[in-house]
């Protein structure tokens, strides 16, 4: 009779554990639906590898750390080529699914695993033009190449800054007039000095200390227009750099920063995350309350909120 009475104990226990469970993952799962940020911008400068962090003076980007949470230890996909990388962070998935496998790819070598009515591998800016179908978007880069990575139809702006200066001045009247609920900037100038002269040379780290000054007139120009307490900013890279080149699988060219910070973001620091390039899209799909495509392979990283 005991015996009985344990087995069915045990029964009836099971049963609790697992309704329990499934209540717990419903009420996360509407918690992941919930919009945390008006504006989310992702930073990304061509070409900065986790390495640069040792000699390079960039206040800007570290008190973005030091307010927020990062991983130096974040990861391109291979090639950790340019075009390759941009691809795979705006398409949630690696070139094995979105097709495209070199530096300067201006259409899929491979044929995508599935296009989008847009007719390539849907990226961040489909998701959310499809789930908040009012929000503004825009993208503003400094390399030209950028430009066949997403769907441009989709946008309010698409900008060919050409320089950084310009790239960064134009995004950043983009978001105080329009106010758009996200917008990719790409910065080049660091990328270009480290092929002409090296990724590890002083010429190299001025230019990352440029970009660190563009940044931090950004945010500044946000603060002033009281933006910035309703905006995350993702800060990240393509790829490193070693010598005159990349596309390796050296650290040095595959480690890339990965940097938050911003509302509803925890100031946690470093992040002991496994972070590859194609989750930052996933990450703002979730940042913004929106469902990621089922064919994405990204995983938002979500241990970046606050509690």
């Amino acid at each position: 009779m005991l015996q009985i009475l344990l087995k069915r104990f045990s029964f009836f226990t099971i049963l609790t554990l697992f309704f329990s469970c499934s209540s717990t993952q419903k009420v996360n799962s509407q918690e992941q639906n919930k919009q945390v940020a008006g504006h989310i911008i992702l930073i990304g400068i061509d070409g900065f590898g986790a390495y640069a962090f040792e000699k390079a003076k960039i206040p800007n980007i570290r008190k973005m750390m030091k307010n927020g949470s990062y991983s130096l230890q974040a990861r391109s996909v291979l090639p950790s080529s340019s075009a390759v990388n941009w691809a795979s962070m705006l398409m949630g998935s690696g070139p094995e699914l979105h097709g495209f496998t070199e530096w300067d790819s201006q259409e899929p070598e491979l044929p995508s695993a599935t296009l989008g009515e847009s007719g390539i591998y849907p990226t961040i800016f489909s998701v959310i033009d499809t789930q908040l179908p009012k929000a503004k978007k825009g993208a503003i880069y400094t390399w030209g190449g950028i430009r066949n990575l997403f769907e441009r139809e989709l946008v309010e702006l698409y900008y060919n800054g050409e320089t950084d200066t310009k790239t960064i001045e134009k995004a950043t009247s983009f978001i105080i007039e329009e106010k758009p609920v996200f917008t990719f900037i790409h910065l080049d100038d660091a990328d270009h000095t480290g092929h002409k002269i090296g990724f590890d040379s002083p010429e190299y780290y001025n230019e990352i200390e440029k970009i660190d000054t563009l940044i931090g007139k950004m945010i500044a120009s946000l603060e002033a227009e009281n933006l910035l307490k309703e905006t995350i900013i993702i800060l990240t890279s393509d790829h490193g750099g070693n010598r005159k080149s990349h596309g390796g699988k050296t650290l040095k060219e595959v480690e890339i920063p990965w940097i938050i910070f911003g509302k509803g973001i925890s100031n946690k620091g470093k992040l002991e995350s496994t972070i590859v390039t194609y989750d930052t899209g996933a990450t703002i799909a979730y940042l913004l309350g929106l469902r990621a495509p089922e064919f994405w392979r990204g995983k938002p990283v979500i241990n970046i909120l606050m509690l």
